[in-house]
């Protein structure tokens, strides 16, 4: 199971959790659910629940990541295995994304 921070403008809007290749939740953090002032990351991924399934990764994230060439490339360059997007989305949309949400990897310990 891998873990990653989901900021929205650089809050803390939930995690990101690949419990498995075919098994994803997203879940708001409960500050963030709990604030009426914050809005949903995404209109698929509403706050009308905390929670959310799904046997394959978000749109809102898989979108995140570069396609074709662009996406061989970075792998290539960042030695990152094509088929992890968690790995691509900690090292690419970290910063400087388009749009407002941001990735970040919780490192095991």
């Amino acid at each position: 199971m891998r873990r990653a921070e989901v900021f929205n403008n650089g809050i803390l809007a939930g995690f990101l959790i690949e419990e498995d290749s075919n098994h994803y939740v997203f879940r708001y953090d409960d500050a963030y659910f709990a604030d009426p002032d914050k809005q949903a990351i995404s209109l698929t991924l509403l706050k009308s629940q905390q929670e959310y399934h799904s046997e394959f990764l978000f749109p809102l994230f898989s979108n995140m990541v570069a396609e074709g060439t662009n996406l061989a490339i970075q792998c290539r360059y960042l030695k990152i295995d094509e088929r992890d997007i968690l790995s691509l989305l900690g090292a690419t949309a970290g910063n400087d994304t388009i749009g407002a949400v941001t990735i970040k990897l919780i490192e095991k310990k």
